[in-house]
């Protein structure tokens, strides 16, 4: 013990196999998942007052298709889960704030309870994700009140009954925004544009066509703002086309009166107590560098949903998290850190592939995102000279994530595993 520090003997220590940080959808399929495969005490710690994450406020339906064949909206999904990880038995601590996290699994967390400690012989890491904000796309022009991010803005029209602005510009076209233009003329607002930087949308393609076209809302691709006005509250956008360069046009400039601007420009994995831990990141999905039991380069550290990397659909993080949750408590049983697995590399037109690393004698489910939109291509996976699975798709996008399961294990003596894009 360090010199001067302070002695708490009254501070509660825990000890259950598993150890889950979130309570999002994520963290409740794998607390369900995790007593499933027979973890005798699962720990779920949730800072918030409720459990279920981001789809307490994702109040419109399309949630579950996959999962349950019927479409739910995202309290109704939550709810679900929700029930199967109580009726499991997992415990679940709300308003309880995780501090710290150690390489050996030890955490430090404060709640209603007090201050405690937890040894856990599995962590999984469901911490969700986080909005990139003004700053992440340096906007110039003043600092006016007005200006949401678009989770933000859901928050306060569907948990809060706030109505942010009437007439709001939208900048980006992730679905979080494609939802809020909906949102948002259906509560009598006005949204005279969406504009994107790329040359494509961020968005599922159901969402442009059943939340812009459905309301004659314009996207503008290949634009930004490249200007806000307004003193006390934002009174006009300025918005630009860019070059394939992503450089400003000249002459391209219009503005847009408006009172309200909202950022959908990107998520980013919620991963600071992972760092802590001394978890190795990927610079593409900003998650945890995972092998196929979704374990970290720390034994016993495990991740899933929008912690590892940001999901379109909500079915496939539950699954994925399903999937931690056995190899978690398996871990907790036997431990050891396993066979260091092959390396996965994206190909060509790939930008990235989960999980960054097999084992031979495997078929592990990849999840994949191409690097730009395209029409009928054959999705390929190679390693050791032979082909372990291809698939032909009559598009791909970059915003709909895409799974692909290999028909064959990796086979021994391959050096890597890499998935490519190819002509039909």
């Amino acid at each position: 013990m360090k010199k001067g520090a302070l002695v708490r003997p009254d501070v509660a220590i825990i000890r259950p196999d598993v150890a889950i940080i979130g309570a999002g959808p994520a963290g409740l399929a794998a607390a369900a998942g995790a007593r499933a495969a027979g973890a005798e005490r699962v720990l779920v710690l949730e800072r918030e007052e409720r459990p279920g994450g981001i789809l307490n406020q994702c109040i419109h339906d399309g949630f579950g298709l996959v999962r349950f064949g019927e479409t739910l909206t995202g309290p109704e999904y939550a709810g679900r889960f929700l029930r199967a990880a109580r009726e499991s038995g997992a415990e679940i601590l709300t308003r309880t704030m995780v501090l710290g996290l150690t390489p050996e699994r030890r955490l430090q967390a404060l709640g209603p309870r007090g201050y405690m400690t937890i040894e856990a012989g599995a962590v999984i890491l469901a911490t969700g994700c986080r909005e990139r904000t003004r700053g992440a796309v340096r906007i110039p022009g003043s600092r006016p009140a007005g200006i949401f991010t678009a989770g933000v803005a859901q928050y306060y029209l569907n948990r809060q009954n706030i109505m942010v602005g009437r007439r709001a510009l939208i900048l980006g076209s992730g679905d979080v925004g494609l939802i809020m233009a909906r949102r948002l003329t259906l509560e009598g607002g006005q949204v005279p544009v969406v504009v994107e930087k790329l040359p494509y949308p961020g968005g599922l393609a159901r969402n442009i066509a059943q939340c812009l076209d459905d309301y004659n809302i314009p996207l503008r691709l290949s634009h930004t703002v490249t200007r806000i006005e307004g003193e006390q509250r934002v009174e006009r956008a300025a918005v630009a086309r860019l070059d394939a360069e992503g450089r400003e046009i000249p002459g391209t400039e219009q503005v847009y009166d408006c009172d309200t601007i909202i950022l959908s420009v990107g998520l980013i994995p919620e991963n600071e107590l992972a760092l802590k831990a001394g978890v190795h990141l990927s610079s593409v999905t900003g998650g945890p560098l995972v092998d196929d039991a979704w374990q970290t380069n720390i034994p016993g550290i495990f991740a899933c949903g929008n912690s590892l990397h940001v999901h379109d659909l909500v079915d496939y993080a539950s699954a994925e998290a399903e999937n931690a949750a056995r190899a978690a408590v398996a871990f907790s049983r036997a431990g050891g850190a396993g066979e260091p697995g092959l390396p996965v590399r994206p190909g060509a037109g790939v930008r990235y592939v989960l999980p960054f690393s097999v084992r031979v004698g495997t078929r592990p489910l990849l999840s994949l995102r191409v690097s730009e939109p395209t029409g009928r291509r054959r999705l390929v996976a190679r390693a050791g000279g032979r082909t372990l699975a291809e698939r032909v798709f009559p598009r791909l996008a970059p915003a709909e994530m895409v799974r692909l399961e290999l028909r064959e294990a990796v086979p021994p003596g391959a050096k890597a595993l890499e998935v490519l894009v190819t002509d039909a």
